[in-house]
Formats: C-alpha cells, sequence, structure tokens
C-alpha cells in the first residue's frame, strides 16, 4: 500500500510540474515570441502609457466621440474583471426599458437624427465589454460627431472607413469598427488639423 501511496505521490508532483509550471511557461513565452501585443492584452499606449485594450469596450459619453455598445457588466460599465451579459431576454420588462432609455439618450444626443437606431447600440453584448460597433451603427452617429468636432462628415466618413475591419478571412464575423480606435483617430485629426 505505501508503494501505491508513494507512486501517486510521484505521479501528482510530476503531472504538478508538467502541467502546472512547464507548459504555461512554454505557452507563454512562445505567445510572447510570435505575438508579443496580443499577448500583452493588445494595449493601445499614448504618450507612453497605456490608454486601453482594442478587446475591451470604454465608455464614452460626450457627444463628440462615438459610442460603443452599452455596458452589462457590474458594479459598473465596462468593468473587465466582470465580464458578463445581463441575461436579460427579449420578453423581459427590465430590458424593454432599457432599451427605450438608450434610445432616448442617442435621440437627446443628436435629436435631428430620424434614422433607425441599429440594435448594436441599444443592447449589451455577451461580454458586456464588447469594443466595436457596426459599420451602421458608427454611420448612425457621424452626423454627431462631425458637428461636435467641427469637421467634414467626409473627413470623418474617412476615418470610419479606415477603422473598419472586414470579415476575418473574408467569411468570419461581421464588418465591425473599433469604438476606441475610431476616437483616437478623431483626436488625432483635430489635433493636426487635418
Amino acid at each position: 500500500m505505501s508503494k501505491l501511496l508513494r507512486q501517486s505521490f510521484v505521479l501528482l508532483l510530476l503531472m504538478t510540474v508538467i502541467t502546472g509550471v512547464l507548459y504555461p511557461l512554454a505557452t507563454t513565452g512562445l505567445a510572447q515570441l510570435i505575438f508579443p501585443h496580443q499577448a500583452n492584452g493588445s494595449l493601445i499606449v499614448k504618450d507612453g502609457g497605456p490608454i486601453g485594450s482594442v478587446l475591451i469596450g470604454q465608455s464614452f459619453s460626450d457627444p463628440k466621440y462615438f459610442w460603443g455598445r452599452p455596458s452589462a457588466t457590474s458594479p459598473n460599465a465596462y468593468n473587465a474583471s466582470a465580464s458578463s451579459g445581463s441575461n436579460q431576454g427579449p420578453t423581459n420588462p427590465a430590458l424593454t426599458e432599457a432599451v427605450k432609455q438608450r434610445i432616448a439618450a442617442l435621440h437627446a444626443a443628436d435629436p435631428g437624427n430620424s434614422a433607425p437606431v441599429p440594435v448594436d447600440l441599444v443592447t449589451a453584448s455577451g461580454s458586456g465589454l464588447d469594443p466595436e460597433i457596426s459599420p451602421a451603427a458608427a454611420q448612425y452617429q457621424l452626423a454627431r460627431v462631425a458637428r461636435a468636432r467641427g469637421l467634414s462628415p467626409a473627413r470623418v466618413q474617412a476615418l470610419v472607413n479606415a477603422c473598419t475591419r472586414g470579415r476575418q478571412f473574408g467569411l468570419l464575423g461581421e464588418p465591425r469598427v473599433n469604438v476606441l480606435q475610431l476616437n483616437l483617430a478623431l483626436d488625432a485629426a483635430q489635433t493636426h488639423g487635418s
């Protein structure tokens, strides 16, 4: 019996070292070697410090910025340590009320906009941290942002086009616009007077 216990303990120790130490070190080292930007969180650095990640949405409420999808994380919106959806179904009155409030906020920010509100501007993603919006959601906000910044709609459209990514490998997913990258491009365009 003691021989069996000793063998079991040695096997447990060996597998702990292999799967708990060597394998994580090897995969982390390989990721750092091959994909260092992604392995470090796809961070966006400005003025020498990280200001966000292309993978995690941020809150924007100023009319001069494009707004992302609503966040369902708690206790605070866009809380990356609490990624989750709201789990509210389409028949849930709380979801219906939240969507109505979000539509009202969009109309209040741009009262002259009579276009249909894209669904991704009023519903949260499954993670509650979606960093991207659809091109339709960007188009819906384009006139408001151009007015607030004093830029021509054509200039803002060019920035939206530059920040729009197509389907992955030409067939997976949908076209999308990263909100943080677009807003940083807008800030840079306004700073450089173009």
